[in-house]
């Protein structure tokens, strides 16, 4: 009898640690909803919105522009105050169903800890960006809650219609997925998980800190901007020692934009940096994924259950 009632026990346990790591989906936007707009980062000008706005109005949505936008502080957009009170003020917001940072840059790690969370876990809604918004996306994730890895306004004038569109159908709810180009880097094989991830800069940043991404059977997903080809190095064995790489089941690497080398060259390309690092693990991996600082920005769901399959022909990843 008293093992039939500590069998029980583990049972019930075991249920709920499943039932508190799955990951919650905001609801996905209708017409008629509204989206706001604001920095978290870098500095927008308002002149430069009416594109983005004509775009989510054409999709049915209404838009509200945040009081960040506009503002300067030296590369800021306002203080930290003024970019977390706005923030704030549309994450309490209920008629306020998705949030699209303008632009990244640096400096939402100087406000993501003034945010109080407690009325978006009430009514959670969708958050996207790119690139220093990857600091909110890991965030949410550690909270459990899904985000979107999309293009920003900033790149809207010269993101090509496949992202614009993908980011469409993540918002409302509609079937993502992929089929992309083999790579000769690519390492074949399948896999399903929860993919995670973003820059990989920032990701390297929030090791240690409570935004720090868990990557236990998860799908990590890494792209970058403007770095040494070394620091590549640096950031990818700092994920390996902090043990971000033994148990991943799969890895998405998007672009590697615009790096730089030393008057003595590092030797490796940042792609080859990726697999030289993760060439250990036995587990699929697709290269040259189209996301990131390109102008084809395809959206991730961060958060989300999908399957990656990589084949000599083809690298699919389908999003439950």
């Amino acid at each position: 009898m008293r093992k039939t009632f500590y069998l029980f026990i583990i049972s019930l346990l075991s249920i709920t640690m499943q039932a508190q790591t799955t990951m919650i989906t905001p609801p996905y936007l209708q017409k008629g909803d509204t989206v706001a707009i604001l920095a978290t980062a870098r500095k927008h000008i308002v002149k430069s919105m009416q594109p983005t706005i004509d775009l989510l109005e054409s999709w049915g949505l209404n838009v509200v522009i945040g009081k960040s936008i506009g503002l300067e502080e030296n590369q800021l957009a306002g203080s930290d105050e003024q970019r977390a009170a706005d923030l704030q003020e549309q994450l309490d917001n209920p008629n306020i169903k998705a949030i699209w940072c303008a632009r990244g840059g640096y400096g939402t790690v100087r406000v993501v800890d003034l945010i109080d969370f407690t009325q978006f876990k009430k009514s959670p809604k969708w958050l996207v960006g790119f690139s220093d918004v990857t600091v909110l996306h890991s965030h949410l994730n550690t909270m459990g809650y899904k985000s979107i890895h999309g293009i920003m306004p900033i790149s809207l004038a010269k993101a090509s219609k496949e992202a614009i569109e993908s980011l469409r159908l993540s918002l409302f709810g509609q079937p993502l997925q992929y089929a992309i180009d083999p790579h000769p880097m690519n390492r074949l094989g399948k896999a399903t998980g929860e993919v995670v991830g973003g820059n990989l800069s920032i990701l390297y940043s929030l090791l240690g800190s409570p935004s720090a991404i868990d990557c236990k059977d998860k799908i990590l997903y890494i792209e970058d901007l403007d770095e040494y080809l070394y620091h590549i190095d640096r950031m990818m064995m700092n994920l390996k020692r902090n043990g971000c790489l033994e148990s991943l089941k799969g890895i998405i690497v998007g672009s590697m934009t615009d790096m730089k080398d030393n008057d003595i060259p590092w030797g490796k390309n940042a792609l080859e940096i990726v697999q030289d690092v993760t060439k250990q693990y036995n587990i699929p991996m697709v290269f040259n994924f189209p996301a990131g600082h390109i102008h084809d920005n395809r959206a991730l769901i961060l958060g989300a259950t999908a399957t990656i399959e990589v084949t000599e022909n083809c690298s699919t990843v389908v999003f439950e």
